[in-house]
């Protein structure tokens, strides 16, 4: 028997290793089930609910507690919440963990190496020529997750093997309907922003 109650997908990671990239291509498929599904992107609650904080760690703390408290609303409302957000510190992803029912942490595991050569928004560049100083991974720290229920690897995993992989467990944790979604989902499909 499939859950059809809410629940939240946890995308943790240093910038850049794909967070928001599955969670986009996730909220494609799954929608396209008939799911409802909201991705709270941290750049975007940063532009609006979170504008008045910065980037020390009491305002890192203080925008994952504010994502935190939306994603636990939309959750118990039946919404499939995508969260791709950096959170940096295992302390407040274990309070989302304690706070949120229905709660799956997924790390996005990348090099830094590789981080560094995609670079979508010329973070590493400027944080390694000491033009920024606090990002996460260079100055400031990052706390990768000690037992997630996911991790993918976009060092060796395309994107259509991570959500694969994604997919797989939500269904195998019956928080999905299985069947359907699994044959319905082609190279084209997960490919599609």
């Amino acid at each position: 028997m499939w859950n059809n109650d809410g629940f939240v997908l946890w995308f943790t990671g240093l910038p850049g290793a794909g967070k928001t990239t599955l969670a986009e291509r996730l909220k494609v498929i799954l929608s396209r089930q008939g799911y409802k599904v909201e991705i709270l992107d941290g750049d975007e609650i940063r532009k609006g609910l979170s504008k008045d904080l910065g980037f020390s760690k009491e305002d890192r703390e203080k925008h994952n507690e504010r994502v935190m408290f939306v994603a636990k609303l939309l959750s118990r409302n039946g919404v499939i919440t995508l969260v791709p957000l950096i959170s940096p510190y295992r302390e407040v992803r274990l309070r989302a963990r304690q706070e949120i029912r229905n709660f799956v942490e997924v790390f996005v595991r990348c090099s830094l190496e590789t981080l560094v050569k995609r670079d979508p928004k010329g973070l590493y560049k400027k944080a390694l020529a000491g033009e920024i100083t606090n990002l996460t991974g260079i100055q400031d720290p990052y706390e990768a997750p000690l037992s997630p229920e996911i991790i993918v690897d976009t060092d060796s995993q395309t994107v259509e093997q991570s959500v694969r992989q994604i997919i797989d467990y939500l269904a195998n944790e019956h928080l999905i309907e299985p069947d359907g979604i699994r044959e319905s989902m082609n190279e084209s499909e997960i490919s599609k922003n």
